[in-house]
């Protein structure tokens, strides 16, 4: 008889992970989403076997429950099974950013006999809904989980086998440490980058100018703050405590860099920034991290008829796919920029491999 698995949340996390596991298992897998559209694009993409009317229905006899919803449902849910007919030896786990509070919800479900592991991949796309799932979205990745003290190792070594065919590299923290190190790397600078977009938007009251300028790489670099704004309501506040200490923290660190501008320390103005830029230099670039990586790739272009169906043409060619192209300059007489974005290292090294051998510059900034 084929095990079972359920997963409530069937967009670009729940389905993925489905895949992953349909790759290496045989299994049988329940689905269940408040879309009846997602639910049936998943059926009919066959990223699930059944869709269930009801939590309710498709937790009985599952051997693994996945909850791939926001944070402040996913603390719900697991109160809600735990007053439902689960099977003895199941496991239960989850894909939030954030840990803690779930967690502690999650401790009635010990009750129950089964054993709730929380969980984080740490991977995505700049694409949403079930029909962007993919089995390898969280290769290479990052794939934290938070088994509290004294959960069974054994149960801890099955659900990385049942998540094996994620091909993510596993990593076991606390909840707490989770939170701290994700709300670091992950969560304040989601609210740093909103807030710039709001310092622009006050500015552009006083100059409408500002908003064309901002167009380029000011658009780049607070690319993350056009995230899902329910999504960063609710891991503001489940990482509250952890968020707060970050923001004194900025704070604190922003007051420092006034007054280097306001004493005029040349000196030490430059070695803020070398010191910035020699640990940013050595940061990973082939890892996947908390904030989903851009592989872009930037091409010199001439100012010439066809040069862009030229570049398309080669990737085509190879077979590399695009995710998106964007022209950032083209003044008449000088050679202009492609900005070519790509959904994995990968095939950034293959376009730019042959990009080069028709001889056009790249460049990865």
């Amino acid at each position: 008889m084929k095990r079972t698995v359920f997963i409530v949340g069937l967009g670009l996390i729940g389905g993925s992970i489905a895949l992953a596991i349909k790759k290496e298992h045989n299994v049988h897998i329940r689905g269940f989403d408040i879309s009846d559209e997602q639910l049936k694009m998943a059926l009919s993409l066959k990223v699930i076997d059944e869709a269930v009317s009801s939590i309710k229905e498709g937790v009985i006899g599952a051997d693994l429950i996945i909850f791939a919803t926001p944070v402040l449902k996913t603390e719900q849910l697991v109160q809600d099974i735990s007053q439902f007919d689960l099977k003895a030896g199941a496991i239960v786990t989850d894909v939030g950013s954030t840990k803690k509070r779930i967690v502690e919800q999650a401790s009635c479900l010990a009750e129950k006999g089964v054993t709730f592991i929380g969980g984080h991949p740490m991977a995505g796309s700049h694409k949403s809904g079930v029909e962007a799932a993919r089995s390898h979205l969280f290769e290479n990745a990052f794939y934290i989980l938070t088994p509290i003290e004294g959960t069974d190792v054994r149960v801890i070594i099955q659900l990385q086998n049942w998540l094996k065919g994620t091909k993510a590299t596993f990593i076991e923290l606390s909840p707490s440490q989770h939170d701290r190190l994700a709300g670091a790397i992950s969560h304040f600078p989601h609210v740093i980058a909103a807030s710039l977009v709001h310092q622009i938007a006050k500015i552009e009251d006083e100059d409408p100018l500002v908003s064309r300028l901002a167009a380029g790489g000011f658009r780049d670099i607070t690319r993350i703050a056009s995230a899902s704004p329910t999504m960063w309501r609710d891991i503001l506040l489940h990482n509250k405590e952890s968020l707060l200490q970050l923001l004194d923290s900025w704070t604190m660190e922003m007051a420092s860099v006034k007054a280097l501008i306001e004493e005029e320390s040349a000196e030490a103005i430059y070695t803020y920034f070398q010191d910035a830029k020699d640990f940013r230099d050595g940061l990973p670039v082939r890892k996947k991290g908390a904030i989903p990586s851009f592989y872009d790739l930037f091409v010199d272009v001439p100012d010439h008829p066809g040069v862009i169906s030229d570049v398309t043409g080669i990737l085509a060619q190879h077979q590399i796919s695009l995710t998106n192209i964007r022209i950032l300059e083209t003044r008449e007489d000088i050679m202009g920029v492609l900005r070519l974005s790509f959904r994995s290292e990968e095939d950034r090294e293959r376009a730019q491999l042959h990009l080069q051998i028709h001889l056009y510059d790249t460049y990865i900034l």
